[in-house]
């Protein structure tokens, strides 16, 4: 609009996460506002699922006078240990209303498994919604203490407590799962590991089709690119092209891997993704030649790859040939600064991942770190 390019400019997801994007635009303070990631986890599910929509980055959109946010009646000195989404979400409310915040993470980097998410294509948002919790932690005057580990013991003095220790990556206990050539997400989507040309997935949840994603391109991602996006998914211009479907098709490029996505249930797999979006993780791995297979039981892994059967029985032995496993197989909440404050007799508040591991859930994490933000 500034540059005269356009009259209006239509927005509807931005104003779920940020009502007062126009005005934070106007001031020149587009850095404080809050983005949205396109995730429609907490409106376009909710609205498809006859729930009241809102926003995964903003829980008190739609919610506005039931989950106030208002100046603290007495300032007190809290410390939230984990800078992952729920401890970055309490962290910036309790201090905008007044509280003394300090917080603490043994990474070197606030963000906790947003920084695996922003690794994915297709999830390049996360990195502007770090940014955005980074200007917000500065703006609202959080104290920030990286590269710590910390003990109960750090803890005393604190008026509140609150552990956001976030999750573990889960041990599936298959034989020969300490070889080389098994890896765990972390160590692909956070440490760089090399992944081998043929590639088994232990586990179909969000984590594994994220990796999967990951592993099948290479070079630069569609979502940062139009014209590489618009090939692949056969979008044309709809003035040579009706509807703008390109006639030649979709037109992806060869995948950077052989994956087999693999979980124990036999249901099917990505049936726990989200509503509106599920569909387009599953065509988009399908167009890049994923198998998708289910109701397997793992049972072992050797130098010729991974060994499953299926039921009960354990039968159709088959060997998944591949160069490197990846274990995807759930998270375990990280409750050990947890349990060590309760053996001392300290009340904490658990939050985020440290109390449900299911799914990463980062709209779960950030309402409970706002709310209980709020409630200080």
């Amino acid at each position: 609009m500034a540059d005269g390019c356009a009259d209006m400019v239509s927005m509807a997801r931005p104003f779920l996460a940020d009502a007062d994007f126009v005005n934070k635009a106007a001031e020149g303070r587009a850095n404080e506002i809050a983005p949205c990631i396109g995730c429609n986890q907490a409106c376009l599910d909710h609205t498809f699922s006859g729930k009241t929509s809102s926003c995964l980055v903003n829980p008190r959109a739609c919610a506005e006078t039931e989950l106030r946010v208002d100046p603290a009646g007495a300032a007190k000195s809290v410390a939230i240990v984990g800078a992952g989404p729920a401890g970055l979400a309490t962290a910036i409310t309790a201090a905008g209303r007044g509280h003394r915040v300090t917080l603490f993470d043994r990474a070197s980097e606030i963000g906790g498994q947003l920084n695996m998410a922003k690794t994915v294509p297709g999830k390049e948002e996360f990195f502007g919604l770090i940014a955005y919790f980074d200007t917000m932690l500065a703006k609202t005057g959080v104290s920030i203490r990286l590269d710590t580990q910390v003990s109960a013991e750090m803890l005393t003095g604190f008026d509140e407590i609150i552990v956001a220790t976030g999750v573990t990556p889960r041990d599936p206990g298959i034989p020969g799962q300490e070889a080389a050539n098994t890896l765990s997400y972390v160590d692909v989507l956070s440490k760089g590991a090399t992944v081998g040309d043929k590639v088994a997935i232990i586990g179909a949840g969000g984590i594994g089709f994220d990796v999967a994603e990951f592993l099948v391109h290479s070079g630069t991602s569609p979502t940062e690119n139009l014209d590489l996006w618009r090939e692949e998914w056969g979008v044309g211009d709809p003035e040579q092209d009706r509807g703008g479907l390109a006639q030649s098709g979709p037109r992806p490029e060869d995948p950077a891997r052989q994956v087999t996505l693999l979980q124990r249930k036999a249901t099917k797999l990505g049936k726990g993704l989200g509503k509106t979006t599920g569909w387009i993780h599953r065509a988009a791995l399908n167009m890049k030649n994923v198998q998708m297979v289910g109701g397997v039981n793992y049972e072992r892994i050797d130098a010729d790859g991974l060994h499953v059967s299926r039921g009960e029985a354990r039968e159709d032995p088959t060997v998944i040939a591949a160069d490197t496993i990846i274990l995807c197989a759930g998270q375990d909440s990280d409750r050990s600064l947890a349990d060590a404050l309760l053996a001392k007799g300290v009340t904490a508040h658990v939050i985020g991942g440290a109390d449900v591991a299911a799914e990463l859930d980062a709209k779960r994490a950030i309402d409970q770190g706002v709310r209980l933000a709020a409630s200080l």
